[in-house]
């Protein structure tokens, strides 16, 4: 069992609530889960054509999205941060002595064979346990 679990959150992905039960399931007593959502904000070229008031609004929708995939679990703490997805991720679960992280991952595309996915990469580099929770798409 552990004791602090991380369960990052794609907000429109359908799988969140499967690694949310997931994580409740390996939660020992007194323990904590933290539901993460890491927003990339646009960069290069692209930010070039976004004005500030667009790029909050698009925090601002992430926040609201992830305060209401979390509203009303008990023991399930919400945080939003801008970054890189898998390294924001990583070093999340390394700061804060994270012993589990439980991520859910999607059937890989052409792309992921290349690059690699979110969950690939939090596997490879995270320091703790990762379960990976396969979506059934």
């Amino acid at each position: 069992m552990y004791k602090k679990i991380l369960v990052p959150m794609a907000l429109d992905h359908g799988i969140s609530s499967e690694t949310l039960e997931i994580a409740r399931s390996l939660l020992g007593e007194g323990g904590s889960i933290t539901a993460l959502h890491v927003h990339e904000v646009p960069q290069g070229s692209v930010s070039a054509y976004l004005n500030e008031d667009i790029v909050r609004a698009g925090f601002e929708h992430a926040r609201n999205a992830l305060e209401k995939k979390t509203e009303g679990l008990k023991g399930v703490t919400p945080v939003l941060l801008k970054g890189h997805t898998a390294q924001t991720i990583v070093e999340y679960a390394r700061e804060h002595d994270i012993d589990c992280v439980v991520i859910g991952s999607h059937k890989p595309g052409l792309s992921d064979f290349f690059l690699g996915s979110t969950a690939a990469r939090v596997v490879r580099h995270c320091l703790c346990a990762v379960h990976v929770q396969r979506s059934r798409d």
